[in-house]
């Protein structure tokens, strides 16, 4: 069995999912985990594919007729070996705060400095309940190296929350294997 990426992006309507869906179980795949959102007008997700080797580029050739009738953009991708992650930690990362242009950026530098990876992240900005100001909202998974403790990242994200004004909090989850 192969394990594929697709990553698709089109502008949103009704039946998107049951486009992309059709090849994959008319080649005797299995949707195994996706992430898809509605983003300014366009549907774009994530989806992670498992497919007899055999019927792979039948299935990527079906894919590109989607691509080609404009249908969505659909990009095919081999997955490589799951990661050997030995130690570390596992932890959840929420953040809070005005919006302004460069928040992710920090917190991403912050994080690949100390080695830090970034599992899955979700962002998104609304209206404050009582000011109606822009606030900008990021929860992250996050998988620290065995080199870096959750205190000593807690410091670190608190000392740049202090610059960027946001609130942060960092919370153990599951230790990996």
């Amino acid at each position: 069995m192969a394990t594929l990426v697709l990553t698709v992006i089109g502008t949103d309507r009704a039946g998107l999912v049951e486009a992309l869906a059709g090849p994959i179980a008319d080649h005797g795949g299995n949707w195994d985990r996706s992430h898809m959102a509605r983003l300014a007008g366009q549907f774009a997700g994530i989806v992670v594919v498992t497919i007899p080797d055999a019927n792979t580029d039948a299935l990527a050739a079906t894919l590109a007729e989607l691509t080609a009738r404009g249908t969505l953009d659909v990009r095919v991708a081999l997955a490589g070996a799951d990661d050997d992650r030995r130690g570390g930690t596992d932890v959840m990362l929420h953040l809070i705060g005005q919006d302004r242009p460069g928040i992710v950026k920090e917190i991403a530098n912050a994080l690949a400095g100390r080695g830090v990876s970034i599992d899955e992240l979700e962002t998104s900005t609304g209206s404050a309940p009582m000011s109606g100001e822009l606030l900008f909202e990021a929860t992250a998974t996050l998988h620290l190296p065995p080199t870096v403790s959750t205190d000593d990242l807690c410091a670190a994200l608190e000392d740049l929350a202090d610059e960027l004004m946001v609130d942060v909090d960092v919370s153990e989850t599951v230790s990996s294997p």
